[in-house]
């Protein structure tokens, strides 16, 4: 079955009541009568934050703003009569109306707007995703979903056009050392050192990932303390071990690690090249290093939480 990924923007958004806004999806779309938060894929270099505010105009009509990053999370949905199995990663913001008029996406994606208690949600069909998101139990959609006939599942982009969700770690010990990698000779970013992780694996949650990218990147252990932010890259001509340029656009959620037990650093052979060193720094020996865009942004505080 061909494997396809997708990265999704949604949000969050609540009225003073404290009920919060759904969509239905209409029979266009793969859930036809399935309610879920707002939002839509976030396209070729996009940053997330703009795909949410974006997804809203188009989805409920109205104009909102990002106010903070909730969550970033992963499923996989199988078209069986396409043959096609599609990850989405998906980014949860908190989101404000600010204005404009509330309305069903006129390109059919939705055909109901609603909003909800918790209860009320509850009772209703509800994506995992979100269900998960409002603290409630996921239930198994009807068997007969999705419906791929009307619309084609997360279209495969160009040979030459990446997407890649990432996630990465601000790692720290007791001592209050940080953890970094230096990114081996034939990658991008070649010398300088970089926040622990990697591109998360097709059906793998962003937190494993991290996880697993850490030990196979310095041989830690380490445990998630909070979600930080999300940081975008777009670089047209990137050079990698493809041996061609590529359109590259790159979505990475950053979050806060610690390693309780720390070890002296050593990179294994899972790393899969891409990875030269690691080392612990103190802060003093931080002045002066060359350090990657994103490492520059986590130490010095982190990257906007949701914001661009």
């Amino acid at each position: 079955m061909e494997q396809r990924r997708r990265v999704g923007a949604y949000g969050v958004c609540r009225r003073s009541d404290g009920r919060v806004l759904l969509a239905r999806g209409s029979g266009s779309c793969p859930f036809p009568g399935v309610w879920q938060l707002p939002g839509r894929g976030v396209e070729h270099a996009e940053h997330p934050a703009h795909a949410v505010v974006r997804g809203f105009a188009e989805e409920t009509g109205l104009t909102v703003e990002v106010t903070g990053l909730r969550a970033a999370l992963a499923d996989v949905t199988t078209f069986r009569d396409a043959g096609v199995e599609v990850h989405t990663d998906r980014l949860v913001f908190d989101v404000v109306a600010r204005g404009g008029e509330q309305r069903p996406a006129q390109a059919g994606g939705s055909d109901e707007l609603g909003w909800f208690t918790t209860d009320e949600a509850a009772a209703v069909p509800l994506m995992p995703f979100t269900a998960e998101l409002l603290d409630l139990p996921v239930t198994p959609l009807p068997s007969d979903l999705p419906r791929s006939s009307a619309t084609e599942p997360a279209a495969a982009l160009p040979p030459d056009r990446r997407q890649r969700f990432g996630a990465y770690g601000l790692v720290t010990d007791p001592a209050g050392r940080v953890l970094l990698t230096m990114i081996a000779d034939g990658y991008p970013g070649a010398g300088r050192w970089h926040l622990p992780g990697g591109g998360t694996d097709h059906g793998e949650q962003p937190v494993s990932a991290l996880l697993r990218e850490l030990v196979e990147e310095s041989g830690q252990l380490g445990r998630v303390v909070e979600l930080v932010g999300v940081d975008n890259l777009h670089n047209p001509a990137a050079l990698g071990p493809e041996g061609r340029p590529l359109d590259w656009h790159g979505v990475r959620v950053v979050y806060r690690v610690a390693v309780d037990v720390p070890t002296e650093p050593r990179v294994t052979e899972l790393a899969g090249g891409s990875t030269a060193r690691a080392a612990w720094f103190t802060p003093g020996q931080l002045l002066g290093l060359p350090l990657t865009e994103i490492a520059v942004l986590a130490l010095a505080g982190g990257p906007a939480a949701g914001r661009p």
